[in-house]
């Protein structure tokens, strides 16, 4: 009977070390921890975040930032690692994304919109080798950059455009929400407007968000019905109020935040453009010289980061008069002679 226990013994023994044989062998089993291991390679990669309210393609706002994003990631040639959160509305489903962008390490998350500005700052000093930039705002941190759009620069000259083409003397504002840079553009065209002269008539309403897109068609035709023949407004909303100015022949739209003419080329005339590209760049580039933030950002007619693009299909209906009277406030703008107030 011992032994039998002994052979029972013996043999459990010899599969023992049958079995440890096979797996050091790499056949199925997963093989043993190696004792050391060689480094992972460290990325290169400039990893960027890109929390937004509306969506890619809102024609507006939101796409003219990741247009510009998506460039720089386009000329880095593999360089820079970008993600994306859509539709982020509410600045607590904004502040969670950021937080979840910031644990996993992202090195600049950009949060596109002044409502972010709080929890921007809240989470920013949790986390004080990353990178956050926000917008239309001018309170920065340590690692905090602001990006403030001279919204009202554009708007004064395009004011200046629709009181001199305007053959009904009446114009109209289609307005998100007094906040951010539409404050600036409202109180910039409507100044444009009166400096024109001519006794035009400044129509303005808002619909209370930046994402109402039927309630700002339903405004423009209240504009239009009215009697404004040049509207214009501000947020990724304002394509609800072009296409309704699109519907009424012999009326236009001015744009803000990016080109929108492919929304309705026969309606927009002219664009104020954000150039973001020049703005990230800065951005990239301080950061590479070991500035996190800390910086009051500005796209101005001055700096190059703010342009005027008239729709070529339609720049020929511009009098000579009024592009001259656009372009010499442009340049007045530029150089510091002619200021616009905000209060």
């Amino acid at each position: 009977m011992k032994n039998l226990k002994k052979q029972i013994l013996l043999l459990v023994a010899m599969l023992l070390t049958a079995s440890l044989l096979l797996a050091g062998c790499g056949g199925d089993s997963k093989p043993a921890p190696a004792k050391t291991e060689a480094p992972k390679a460290q990325s290169n990669k400039i990893k960027i975040a890109l929390v937004l309210p509306s969506t890619v393609d809102d024609m507006a706002w939101a796409q003219s930032m990741y247009e510009a994003v998506k460039k720089i990631q386009a000329d880095s040639k593999g360089g820079i690692e970008l993600a994306v959160s859509e539709r982020m509305g509410k600045p607590v489903d904004a502040g969670a994304a950021i937080r979840q962008y910031a644990t996993q390490g992202f090195d600049i998350i950009i949060a596109h919109g002044a409502q972010y500005q709080s929890v921007v700052k809240e989470i920013a000093p949790e986390f004080p080798k990353i990178t956050f930039a926000y917008g239309t705002g001018f309170q920065t941190g340590p690692n905090i950059f602001a990006y403030d759009p001279q919204a009202q620069e554009g708007a004064y000259v395009m004011g200046i455009l629709a009181a001199k083409m305007s053959k009904s003397k009446i114009v109209g504002i289609v307005g998100p929400v007094e906040a951010g840079d539409a404050i600036k553009y409202n109180k910039g065209f409507m100044q444009g407007v009166a400096a024109a002269g001519g006794d035009v008539k400044t129509r303005i309403a808002y619909t209370g968000s930046f994402n109402e897109i039927v309630k700002a068609g339903e405004i423009a035709k209240t504009h239009m019905d009215a009697g404004a023949d040049f509207l214009t407004g501000s947020s990724q909303q304002a394509v609800g109020a072009i296409k309704a100015v699109a519907g009424k022949p012999g009326t236009y739209w001015l744009s803000t935040d990016m080109d929108q003419s492919k929304v309705a080329p026969e309606a927009v005339l002219a664009s104020q453009v954000y150039n973001w590209e020049k703005v990230l760049g800065k951005i990239l580039e301080l950061r590479k010289k070991g500035t996190l933030g800390g910086q009051h950002l500005t796209l101005s007619f001055a700096d190059g980061m703010l342009e005027l693009k008239y729709n070529p299909k339609l720049e020929a209906k511009i009098p000579a008069d009024a592009k001259a009277a656009v372009e010499k406030a442009k340049k007045d703008i530029a150089a510091g002679t002619l200021k616009i107030e905000l209060k």
